[in-house]
């Protein structure tokens, strides 16, 4: 009925048609909350989400998602490992054949690869995770990245006539300089990616071009 007059065109005895809904496999539902998760910790954080909004925001009940995960602790992590996985992938897949220069420009480009196309992720990631048992830490996997980074610089430190042995410490120091710098970018994102890897290779090449094999601090600092 319409303003008080039977509606012709459907019949009063039909009853209205029951939209159905496409159930999810286990699978694909684990990935929606996963996915859900990832948009929310990178948003608000992890104290600031709740097991209701990612419930609500599935369309599933609470339950659904302690079948899953156990909690938001057992998603959160799910969703850290991911990420850590995804992100240390990227980079010592990066870490091709070629001039050693030319690896460490794939190296920063890898980790802005990963900051252009997972930004979510890596705002997860640089966050102090707040659960103790948590798979991983930023700082883990940076350290993750160094011990990959180790050889090629040990290669080149041989080459040089310097010191293999203090291939671990320049590799974090190198590692270390691209990630923070990818922190910055990440929300600024100026200049452009490909000038900031040229900068990144231009500072960690010629400061390793001009190294020195036995370096002495020139403060009245010794010690």
């Amino acid at each position: 009925m319409i303003d008080g007059v039977a509606d012709s065109s459907t019949p009063s005895n039909e009853k209205p048609r029951r939209v159905r809904r496409t159930r999810m496999t286990g699978a694909e539902r684990r990935a929606q909350l996963l996915e859900i998760g990832r948009t929310l910790f990178a948003q608000k954080g992890f104290e600031a989400t709740s097991v209701e909004e990612i419930a609500a925001k599935a369309g599933v009940s609470k339950p659904v998602v302690y079948e899953h995960f156990g909690g938001k602790e057992g998603l959160y992590a799910v969703v850290v490992d991911r990420e850590m996985r995804r992100l240390l992938d990227g980079v010592t897949g990066s870490l091709t054949a070629g001039h050693p220069r030319e690896l460490c420009e794939q190296a920063a480009f890898a980790l802005l690869d990963y900051i252009e196309e997972y930004t979510d992720g890596f705002r997860i990631l640089v966050r102090d995770s707040p659960i103790p048992q948590s798979t991983g830490s930023f700082a883990s996997l940076i350290s993750d990245i160094a011990t990959q980074v180790e050889d090629i610089l040990g290669r080149e430190f041989k080459r040089r006539g310097f010191d293999p042995k203090l291939a671990p410490l320049y590799a974090q120091a190198l590692v270390g300089m691209v990630a923070l710098t990818g922190q910055w970018w990440l929300d600024v994102r100026r200049p452009k990616k490909a000038e900031v890897a040229a900068h990144l290779v231009n500072l960690a090449w010629h400061g390793l071009d001009g190294l020195e094999a036995k370096p002495r601090l020139i403060g009245r600092r010794k010690s």
